[in-house]
């Protein structure tokens, strides 16, 4: 009995080392059309840099063969990138200028990955970008205050079709990442469709929808409550923006139902870290929390916090695909066990890994009802 524990031990060991092994991949660019420019710079943007677009550390140098190419070490896992010209107006497209999907690697040894480049963006016409939110969907206003980080930001609402011709009060979703969750116009990398989506539920189940914008370069940090490579953690002043400046701000000027257990936060990727710990961290005001493909590897200490703070009345809705990252539905899995470990019940922390779904706005559409058909079925 020993030597097979022993045995599965020196496994499990292996394993875990393989897991986080850094291995070697090398991108090599073949071919690339013309560009406006005379000097070019190529790079990779993908989930392993944040999707910069002007990356210094993924730029790809033009070899003696004429062939571009960059080298670097990554953990094992799935990963998504395209090729740019440093910005997303010069980002890789087909030969007659349509988008194209994320290239996608599967890295499990040292690995070179070559490819032609088809054609950029900003050599065609771009089809001119239109608004798509619906009539229910309001700007509060361009520029509301956030004392917490002395900065201000544009605030989104959706209010049920029967909002004005009623007296009730509704329960309300607050959201991140508010420019693309309304409208294809102010969206970076396409929206999640939610006015499309409530606009077709009866208007007995429509709620109150807050979005919140990103901050651009603040992103990373605000919706992060600790330190990473990508900058100081401010992710605990964000959610006392929301908890203690926007939340009862909406309260006064909005017919809400204020209670806990009819306020949700939903995010997704780094958003959806930032929702899972603002329920941790203020559940008296967050009862439920929508984590979309949550980027708890940006944060591990997120972990240890959990531990110490989970509350039972809590509730979480867990959903990643399984082609975002090799880590992605690892991680999450490894939250739900904890969740439940503290008497949260499996119907109160559900968990879907999505079969073949990626890291994008379109995912997030495609998961949004089953959240909020679970959200609105507890009430």
């Amino acid at each position: 009995m020993r030597l097979k524990g022993l045995t599965f031990l020196l496994l499990l060991c292996f394993q875990c080392s393989l897991l986080h092994a850094q291995l070697k991949v090398t991108l090599v660019v073949n071919k690339i059309p013309t560009a406006k420019e005379s000097d070019i710079h190529l790079f990779a943007a993908g989930d392993f840099n944040n999707w910069n677009p002007s990356d210094a550390g993924s730029e790809l140098k033009k070899q003696s063969d004429g062939s571009w190419q960059v080298s670097g070490t990554l953990p094992v896992g799935i990963y998504n990138f395209k090729i740019t010209r440093g910005n997303w107006q010069t980002v890789e497209c087909t030969a007659d200028g349509k988008s194209i999907d994320n290239r996608v690697f599967t890295l499990s040894h040292d690995t070179t990955i070559r490819m032609n480049v088809a054609g950029w963006q900003d050599n065609f016409k771009q089809e001119e970008k239109k608004h798509t939110a619906s009539a229910n969907v309001h700007i509060v206003t361009e520029k509301f205050d956030m004392p917490q980080l002395g900065r201000q930001r544009r605030i989104w609402i959706y209010l049920p079709a029967d909002y004005e011709s009623s007296h009730k009060k509704y329960p309300v979703i607050y959201m991140h990442d508010g420019q693309n969750l309304f409208d294809a116009y102010t969206s970076s990398f396409g929206e999640w469709g939610l006015d499309e989506i409530m606009d077709k539920l009866p208007a007995k189940d429509q709620c109150i929808i807050v979005g919140i914008d990103h901050g651009g370069e603040y992103r990373m940090s605000e919706y992060n409550p600790y330190n990473s490579k990508y900058g100081n953690g401010q992710g605990d002043k964000y959610i006392d923006f929301l908890a203690q400046t926007l939340k009862p701000y909406i309260d006064q000027h909005y017919r809400t139902k204020t209670d806990p257990k009819h306020t949700t936060i939903a995010g997704s990727s780094m958003g959806g870290l930032i929702s899972y710990y603002a329920v941790l961290k203020h559940p008296e005001v967050f009862g439920s929390g929508g984590i979309f493909s949550p980027a708890f590897w940006t944060a591990p200490d997120i972990y240890n916090y959990a531990e110490q703070h989970i509350n039972k009345t809590s509730r979480f809705y867990f959903v990643c695909g399984d082609s975002e990252s090799d880590s992605m539905a690892i991680d999450m899995d490894k939250m739900v066990k904890l969740v439940r470990s503290k008497g949260i019940s499996e119907q109160n922390s559900p968990e879907t890994v999505v079969k073949g779904a990626q890291h994008n706005e379109k995912q997030w559409n495609g998961d949004f009802p089953g959240f909020y058909k679970w959200l609105i079925g507890k009430r």
